[in-house]
């Protein structure tokens, strides 16, 4: 038998994806107008995110390489045989499917895709994503190509977000704040950050379940953070049962097809003492001036700087340990960090409309020291042509968070 080393399969009917027809296209015609500015025959995405911006498709990986190969008149998404016609059923173009039974069959699949007559001059690859052997193998096969580095034109044209893409994080913020309510519900001494944390996500899964009936569901995580665990903004969930006195750290991830949302919140349990509360209060401040600041044509290092220098005046500065917040869009811990619109004392970036950004100071006191944990607060806003539209509804402060 004669077994083949790619082929196709529609099995079923194409699924309900995230964005509409017209959201797809119009994507797809602003990455080939940069394609023609930059001289470009071919693509290569390669990234989870960028494949899934484009097409809709989140792949998983588990160590095999996935693509979505983008000509000047073709559009497909490469799969494994693993997955049969699921990428087909999730991908807003075609789909070629490589087997396993011989080596780099990956390969022969992008070639099926453009044909041999006339092999692309220039082609696209996202640096910041591909490994050093794909860049080797696909340089094999193209030996007369010239590589050309797209990941930062990419990352710029997730930085404008559509009015869909918008809907969709807002809807997640409105799941984040639903999270939180369910995970203060659930706070108590002798409670578990983990037993706590899967209250707030499955409150969140079943919402997005109601909000979006037709979604792939993965990947929406709960950080619940108590004592020394709320000094990393990114410290997993422990077993550690909470008492009286702990500082908290709320922080919920719904994922809606991709697309990432977050909720942080800094609590404490019954008391809070006076240093802690005199920490928090600092933080708080920040925040709120933070979120003033945050409007169109600012630049994301002017704003940055002069909540430095409000640190400085309340004497925490030094406790400060990361930017003040980043873009939104398709990402998660694992993939998709729009780091061109993060505000940081680096990113000359200015904001625009339709840009959406958090606004998130943290400030980590070490233990032995009076006030000691992580303080951090977290929301996220839409650019408007005048203003910012603040979308987390969910409370701040010693006022609210005084369990």
């Amino acid at each position: 038998m004669e077994r083949p080393d790619f082929f196709t399969l529609k099995n079923g009917e194409k699924a309900k994806l995230p964005f509409s027809n017209k959201e797809y296209n119009q994507r797809l015609n602003k990455l080939r107008d940069s394609m023609d500015r930059n001289n470009l025959d071919m693509v290569i995405l390669t990234s989870l995110h960028n494949v899934a911006y484009y097409t809709g498709f989140i792949y998983c990986s588990f160590g095999r390489p996935y693509a979505c190969i983008v000509t000047k008149n073709k559009i497909s998404t490469i799969s494994a045989n693993i997955d049969a016609s699921q990428p087909w059923r999730r991908s807003h173009c075609d789909n070629v499917i490589y087997t396993d039974w011989k080596r780099d069959n990956f390969l022969k699949a992008i070639v099926s895709i453009i044909g041999r007559d006339e092999p692309p001059k220039n082609i696209g690859l996202e640096n910041d994503h591909i490994t050093l052997d794909m860049k080797e193998k696909i340089g094999s096969i193209f030996n007369f190509s010239i590589f050309t580095d797209i990941s930062k034109d990419l990352m710029k044209l997730r930085m404008i977000k559509s009015k869909e893409e918008i809907e969709i994080i807002k809807n997640g913020a409105r799941i984040a704040d639903l999270g939180g309510e369910e995970i203060v519900k659930n706070i108590k001494a002798g409670a578990t950050e983990l037993e706590i944390a899967i209250a707030g996500r499955d409150r969140m899964e079943r919402e997005i379940a109601k909000t979006y009936p037709d979604a792939e569901y993965m990947d929406t995580w709960v950080w619940f953070q108590s004592g020394i665990n709320t000094d990393g903004a990114h410290n997993p969930k422990t077993n550690r049962k909470l008492v009286k006195g702990d500082i908290l750290s709320l922080n919920t991830f719904p994922m809606i097809s991709g697309y990432y949302t977050a909720l942080e919140r800094t609590l404490f349990l019954e008391t809070v003492d006076d240093n802690s509360l005199k920490a928090w209060e600092a933080n708080v401040k920040v925040h709120k001036r933070g979120l003033e600041l945050i409007k169109p044509g600012v630049k994301c290092s002017d704003i940055c700087n002069e909540l430095n220098e409000l640190f400085a005046e309340l004497g925490y500065l030094q406790y400060r340990t990361f930017g003040y917040g980043h873009s939104f869009g398709v990402l998660s811990h694992f993939y998709g960090r729009e780091a061109g619109l993060e505000l940081r004392e680096d990113i000359d970036t200015i904001l625009e409309e339709n840009m959406v950004v958090s606004m998130e100071p943290m400030i980590l006191i070490p233990e032995g020291k009076s006030g000691a944990g992580g303080y951090r607060e977290h929301d996220i806003l839409v650019i408007g042509d005048k203003g910012a539209e603040n979308i987390s509804k969910f409370p701040f402060g010693p006022e609210h968070n005084i369990i």
